[in-house]
This record gives structure tokens, C-alpha cells and sequence, in this order.
């Protein structure tokens, strides 16, 4: 399988040009130079940058200057200390991954497409230039199976757009079941070499997002430690998820989260990915801070474990708060530690 060479140990800059409140005091603060610096002194080799169509288009789909701005602040930031960047479309008009976001009708617009691919056409003629070290990623987390198709043939068309301004960057595309590893196999044939499938993993989603408030179903007090073997884990998935999840299946109910886990629940897309040629990343994976570091601190040593071993690059979620910060003060015992496995 093709290794992507610059992208194999990243953080998510999440929470700062995207799901945030859209102020100029936010983009300007959130997120300043010296926290690009920690990141590269964590021995990272790149970043994962989500931005919302807001930030750089206005209603009417005019570029908002101030916007691109702050993108590109970021670019020289990162040139400036080697770090390379993944340029993530979190939202576009019609759609999020989060409903609570009020987005709708992208998949039932041609308008809607059509302004998604003149975003991006804006985007590669402005960013396009710097292919050496950054890349596209054209929509995160795409929710339902039943877009798949037609997501193929989005994102195919984008990428022919694309392709006429920045022949060579880099193109990330993930799929169904936001992003899930299990969609994969789904995804279209690679467009030319230099397409990168990409997902997440937040598995066993029970335990990585236990107590999560923006699941429905989610019991907000409930807790569980990362050796909770597989049948209870399994049984408080059944209560508390409501979505789709990867699950425990050919596993038995007695034995406890390992590499092993991950190893299995990869392999499919492994396959595909070196099948058709091309290389695999993991985009987001992450815990939420409602468990304790040490147990999280585990969780990625596994996970870590699987990338590194078949060079999957990946993107940890998140580096300041958003539920999963990194460098918050809660994770100060074990950071040192834990940098080591991202």
C-alpha cells in the first residue's frame, strides 16, 4: 500500500476556523503562531486545518478576503516551521455532518453542487500553488449510505475542476457513515495517483465518546474504562449509540480491547487501498474528555500501534478543546507521553 510521505503524524486544528461562533476574535485567537510551534515541537509532521464555507464566501457566494486571510496565515505559519496541512471543507451551503447546524438540500441541488465546486475552484486558484505541502479535503463526513453514489459522482466531478487549476495536489475522500472505515470499499476508483481515501475512527465508539451530549441516546453519565471486556462494551452500545458503529463482531465477549481490535476492523480497507494503488488516512480519531487520560493515553498506543504498522498517516482530534483538546490542562500528566503516539 502507498505510504503518504509528510502526512503520518498530525493534530486537528478543529474548533477554530469551523464549529465555532464565526467571530473575527475567534479566528484571530484561537489558534496563533506560537500554537503552530508547540505542534511541530511535538514532532508532528502536519496538520489538519477544518474550515466552514462561511469563512471564506458570503451568502451570495462572494469571497470573503478576511477569511482567506486567516487560511493563509495559516499556510505561512506552517511553511514557516515545516509542518504541512491538510485543507479541510467541514461545512458547505446545504451541508454538515451536524444537523444541529441547520444545513440542508445539498445532495437534492445541482445549485448546491455547483457552488460547492466553484468554492473549491476558488480555493485550488488561491492555494493551489503551495501542492508541495498542502492538500484538499473536499467534504467531511458524508452520513448517510444512501448518498454513496451520488457522493462518487460529486466528488469525481470536483476533482475533474479541480484538476484544470492544480493538476497534481493532493485530493483526500472519504466516505459514507462520517467517514467510517467500513465505507471504504465504496468509495470510487481513485480519480489519478495522487488521491488519498481517507476516514475516521472513534472505535469502540461506546467508549471513546461515553457520555457524549450530542448523542440522543447517549446516557451523559455514563462511563466505562478501556479494559470493559467486548460483551459490555457491546451491551452499552446497544443503550446508549444510535448511529452506526463498527461493533464486536467475530470477537469474543470476554477479551478486552487490543491492536488486535484495530487491526481487524482496518484490514478491509487495507485491501482496498492497496488493491487500487493508493494511500489510506485516518483523518480524525480521538477520546473524549470525559475519560481519564491514562485510560485515553491506552486507547492511542493501540490505535498508533495499526497506523504505524501498515503506514496509515493520521490526524488526531483534537488539539484544544472541543471535548478532545490535547493540549489541555486535563491531559498535563500524560501529553508527554501521549505525543509520542499520535
Amino acid at each position: 500500500m502507498k505510504t503518504w510521505e509528510g502526512y503520518q503524524k498530525g493534530v486537528n486544528l478543529g474548533g477554530w476556523l469551523s464549529q465555532c461562533d464565526d467571530t473575527e476574535e475567534t479566528y484571530s485567537t484561537f489558534v496563533v503562531e506560537e500554537d503552530i510551534k508547540l505542534i511541530k515541537g511535538w514532532g508532528m509532521d502536519h496538520v489538519r486545518l477544518p474550515f466552514d464555507y462561511e469563512l471564506i464566501e458570503d451568502k451570495d457566494g462572494n469571497p470573503v478576503e478576511s477569511g482567506y486571510g486567516h487560511i493563509q496565515d495559516a499556510i505561512d505559519w506552517c511553511g514557516k516551521y515545516g509542518l504541512n496541512m491538510v485543507l479541510d471543507l467541514h461545512k458547505t451551503m446545504g451541508y454538515s455532518f451536524d444537523d444541529a447546524f441547520g444545513e440542508r438540500g445539498f445532495f437534492d441541488s445541482e445549485a448546491l453542487q455547483e457552488r460547492f465546486y466553484k468554492l473549491w475552484e476558488n480555493v485550488a486558484a488561491r492555494f493551489g500553488k503551495y501542492e508541495d505541502r498542502v492538500a484538499f479535503e473536499l467534504l467531511n463526513e458524508v452520513t448517510d449510505k444512501d448518498y454513496c453514489d451520488l457522493w462518487n459522482k460529486i466528488s469525481y466531478e470536483c476533482i475533474r475542476r479541480i484538476r484544470k487549476i492544480a493538476p497534481t495536489i493532493k485530493i483526500l475522500v472519504g466516505g459514507y457513515w462520517n467517514n467510517s472505515v467500513d465505507s471504504v470499499k465504496d468509495l470510487a476508483m481513485p480519480y489519478d495517483e495522487n488521491i488519498i481515501y481517507n476516514f475516521h475512527c472513534y472505535e469502540p465508539l461506546i467508549f471513546t465518546h461515553q457520555g457524549a451530549p450530542w448523542i440522543p441516546t447517549m446516557d451523559t453519565s455514563f462511563r466505562i474504562h478501556i479494559d470493559a471486556p467486548y460483551k459490555e462494551m457491546d451491551e452499552a452500545g446497544v443503550k446508549n449509540l444510535s448511529q452506526v458503529t463498527t461493533g464486536f463482531a467475530g470477537f469474543s465477549g470476554d477479551e478486552l480491547l487490543s491492536a488486535a481490535y484495530f487491526e481487524k476492523i482496518f484490514k478491509e480497507a487495507i485491501d482496498v487501498a492497496e488493491e487500487r494503488n493508493v494511500a489510506l488516512y485516518c483523518g480524525e480519531y480521538g477520546v473524549i474528555d470525559r475519560v481519564a487520560p491514562e485510560d485515553a493515553l491506552k486507547w492511542y498506543k493501540m490505535i498508533n500501534q495499526v497506523f504505524k504498522a501498515n503506514g496509515i498517516g493520521r490526524s488526531a482530534w483534537n488539539y484544544k478543546k472541543m471535548d478532545f483538546g490535547i493540549s489541555d490542562d486535563r491531559m498535563d500528566a500524560v501529553r508527554d507521553e501521549l505525543v509520542q503516539y499520535l
